[in-house]
């Protein structure tokens, strides 16, 4: 008779069957979650334009004391988790800037042409970059510090080795009972793992890849988790909706005459702009699109600035933060930056009472 092997349990073997209990919040408060979208290194531009309203309104504060909930993909992920802990977006900004170069390294001459072609056919079957100078500076940013270690409720999107989502989540709600104890770095390369760029990040026996294949845009992962976890009236909630600059893909003529493969070999991308835009459209059905504040960079349909180009990614997106900061100044200011928010109780982990 052979032996039984012991199925390995999955995150969605825990799954609730019942309504989540709703923990009580004031009716007269406010519930604030700031979003920001995966997009490898033009996460310069949502770091920029946080560390931009810094500069004018915070005093030396960090943007994350003003928000309930801070939900991050990828890069994103890496400014929520930073964030969560007190750093200063132009602290986050630094990182981006200083070592941007070091973790996604630029082809130089000579040879370019001859060094890009050779890049191109080893992407084909192997992943493109190295993860030791991003992991190396995550571990300074973060040390050992644990998910429950934040003080401002996170929820950030990785997918795990069973092709199931998985949202690290802070233990803001008596049901998270599984995310605290995980290490910050951990959730910040399980989220950032971006397929075809780096390998699938090993922790243990678990395997996560980035969740920008699923939720790049992560507004509707926190508001669903805004109003499950909580009694709010959905009107309370006001979302400041970050982008890292999204490309557009036009429907061509060879895609319509030809199909295949080839012409469409960059519908991933495009997937993941309608993904943003649908869930853009669900948050503001459910709250109402005038409590959504959505910033990004301008459509760049004809050369858009690709994850790991440092260099354009340093030269356009820097320089916008501040513009699009005073086009959208006096309503953010307004509505996130007033009054700081009181830290989560947590209930597990050394946060705990």
């Amino acid at each position: 008779m052979a032996l039984q092997t012991k199925r390995p349990s999955r995150r969605s073997d825990g799954t609730l069957v019942e309504q989540r209990v709703q923990l009580p919040w004031p009716t007269d408060k406010p519930f604030r979650i700031l979003s920001i979208d995966g997009g490898g290194i033009r996460g310069i531009l949502p770091a920029a334009l946080l560390a931009e309203f810094e500069s004018r309104h915070l005093d030396g504060r960090s943007a994350g004391e003003y928000f309930d909930l801070i939900a991050g993909t990828s890069t994103g992920g890496i400014i929520a988790l930073g964030l969560s802990i007190g750093m200063r977006a132009s602290e986050i900004l630094k990182l981006y800037l200083d070592h941007g170069e070091a973790i996604f390294p630029p082809i130089r001459p000579p040879f370019s042409r001859l060094k890009s072609g050779l890049r191109f056919f080893h992407s084909l079957t192997r992943y493109q970059y190295e993860r030791g100078p991003l992991e190396r500076e995550l571990r300074k940013l973060f040390g050992e510090r644990q998910i429950g270690d934040a003080h401002c409720r996170l929820c950030i999107p990785a997918f795990d080795g069973f092709t199931e989502v998985h949202i690290f989540k802070t233990p803001h709600h008596p049901d998270f009972k599984l995310d605290w104890r995980e290490e910050m770095v951990t959730a910040a390369l399980a989220t950032s793992a971006a397929p075809t760029f780096f390998s699938v990040y090993r922790n243990g026996e678990r395997r996560f890849a980035d969740g920008g294949v699923w939720a790049n845009n992560p507004v509707m992962v926190a508001l669903v988790d805004a109003l499950s976890c909580h009694d709010l009236n959905r009107r309370q909630v006001q979302i400041l909706s970050l982008g890292c600059g999204e490309s557009e893909m036009l429907i061509s003529d060879d895609q319509v005459r030809l199909g295949g493969l080839w012409h469409w070999k960059e519908v991933i991308s495009s997937a993941m702009r309608l993904a943003s835009q649908n869930a853009l459209g669900q948050a503001g059905l459910l709250i109402g699109r005038d409590q959504l504040v959505r910033i990004d960079a301008p459509l760049m349909p004809d050369n858009p600035i690709e994850l790991d180009d440092y260099y354009r990614a340093k030269q356009v997106l820097l320089p916008l933060a501040a513009p699009l900061a005073s086009t959208f100044d006096e309503v953010v200011s307004q509505r996130f930056f007033a009054v700081p928010v009181d830290p989560y109780e947590a209930f597990h982990g050394s946060r705990a009472g």
